[in-house]
């Protein structure tokens, strides 16, 4: 459980994160433009595992990974142990408007923020004290299931515009004490980022390998787009089908028609919503 302090900063988070797409929508402005706006409040809140506040590998470094898909025209941009860039969702998201290229991993990534101006950003400012605590426990007892207990996961975003366009958004520091260049579901399109306009836009956090194995972001819009599934039941499936197989995690899912929601088989996945009315939703627990 977390306590009230830590409670209220994540539920501030939250609403900071879901009040950035949520303008940039009201204007009438895209999905995509709303979705790297949420992201990019959640990688500069050190609350969040993603951009400043990542988890350190087993070497003690911070290495970021992202994507963003458009829905329109299914274009998508993924980067990969990115260290030095501040907002890697942006560096994604030039990746995928300003190179012939999906997915940059790495120094690459890097030198490529740096070759179309994106802010970079020090190793120690994406540092924070806690982060480094969870790495020294970790090491500390190396026989221990890999990073068990430390839920601090992905950040994402999905959001439909007012002209039915949809855009999925998602970025993470990975797991505490990842080794050998690990790579989870996140930046990979189809299994933790995926947008299409004739299905919807998923965007996943968990354990990520499941993810991968299941292709579960494109699984989903699959499943909507080619057997008619309502959105909702095939996210339901999809997390069904990870618990099924011992992977715990969630998704959010903005839906080419209809309402917007999400699915998880864990005690809570911090979430918040948004309506064109001006509804909105903000949840941890699950029994919320």
């Amino acid at each position: 459980m977390l306590t009230a302090e830590q409670d209220s900063a994540a539920r501030a988070g939250l609403s900071a994160a879901l009040e950035a797409g949520a303008a940039i929508l009201k204007a009438g402005g895209t999905a995509l433009d709303a979705v790297e706006a949420s992201v990019r409040v959640l990688e500069d809140d050190p609350l969040f595992n993603a951009g400043r506040g990542s988890v350190f590998t087993a070497e003690g470094r911070v290495e970021c990974d992202a994507a963003i898909m458009d829905g329109r025209n299914r274009k998508a941009g993924a980067v990969a142990g990115v260290r030095s860039t501040r907002n890697p969702i942006t560096l994604a998201r030039a990746v995928m408007e300003q190179s012939p290229h999906v997915f940059l991993a790495g120094s690459g990534a890097d030198a490529f923020a740096r070759a179309h101006g994106i802010e970079a950003a020090e190793p120690g400012w994406f540092e924070t004290t806690e982060r480094r605590r969870q790495l020294d426990e970790i090491l500390a007892n190396p026989d221990a299931p890999f990073d068990v207990g430390m839920k601090y996961g992905t950040v994402g975003a999905v959001a439909r515009d007012s002209l039915g366009h949809v855009a999925a958004a998602t970025s993470t520091g990975g797991l505490t004490g990842k080794k050998w260049g690990r790579v989870g579901d996140s930046p990979l399109i189809g299994a933790g980022t995926y947008a299409d306009d004739r299905a919807g836009a998923i965007s996943c956090t968990g354990a990520g390998e499941y993810f991968i194995r299941l292709g579960v972001a494109h699984e989903i819009a699959a499943r909507v787009r080619l057997c008619g599934e309502d959105v909702q039941a095939a996210a339901d499936a999809l997390i069904a089908e990870l618990s099924g197989l011992g992977g715990k995690g969630g998704v959010i899912i903005a839906p080419a028609r209809g309402k917007a929601g999400w699915a998880f088989n864990t005690p809570g996945m911090y979430r918040a919503m948004a309506d064109a009315n001006g509804a909105q939703r903000i949840a941890i627990y699950g029994d919320e």
